[in-house]
């Protein structure tokens, strides 16, 4: 058994049946929305390569959805759009991308296991699990779910608002896009509450 199986073992040795893992991308972006990503996989089943998606290319990444969706008990992804960031700030959008993936699955579970330090607003029993995606497969997976997503509608963006190179940084703070959304003014994806320091950038 993978050591990212521990904080789960421990759930199912309580008897607890139905874990998820749950986790969110795209937090930082200037454009975008926020997508978290839910899922319960079968226990102790072990998909080859699975780890934080952060540490993974994005081959890799795309390839291990594939298998994640084909072989998870119910997964999810949600997102939360750019005007609801600027509204409820993105901690709050965070918490409630993670509620709606959660309230998504298929299955209802028992347990959440919430990556990070944070669980405002999350209705199912739960545990934070800091740097969860490299510590939980239920929580990997979940990012996993999330990144490619969020990603994918990027570059659906990247189509519809091509004068920003979404497909590049993905809505992401580089100099590129400032240089881009100098040059262009903010698109209507953009958030306007991470561009108050734009004036830096010029």
């Amino acid at each position: 058994m993978s050591e990212l199986w521990t904080i789960e073992k421990e759930l199912f040795e309580k008897g607890i049946a139905l874990v998820c893992g749950c986790d969110e991308a795209g937090a930082g972006p200037l454009a975008g929305p926020v997508c978290a990503g839910a899922v319960i996989l079968r226990p102790f089943e072990e998909i080859e390569g699975l780890n934080d998606s952060k540490k993974l290319t994005e081959k890799k990444r795309d390839a291990l959805y594939d298998v994640i969706t084909a072989r998870a008990v119910a997964w999810s992804a949600a997102m939360v759009d750019e005007k609801t960031i600027d509204e409820i700030n993105i901690l709050n959008a965070r918490m409630l991308a993670m509620e709606r993936a959660i309230n998504g699955l298929r299955v209802r579970p028992d347990f959440a296991l919430i990556d990070g330090n944070r669980n405002k607003g999350i209705t199912c029993p739960n545990q934070m699990v800091v740097k969860g995606d490299s510590r939980s497969a239920s929580i990997a997976a979940a990012s996993i779910i999330a990144k490619v997503t969020r990603d994918r509608y990027m570059l659906e963006m990247a189509e519809k608002y091509p004068q920003y190179a979404f497909e590049k940084h993905k809505g992401y703070g580089t100099k590129l896009h400032y240089e881009r959304i100098i040059a262009h003014g903010p698109s209507p994806i953009h958030r306007l509450t991470f561009l108050k320091n734009l004036e830096e950038h010029r």
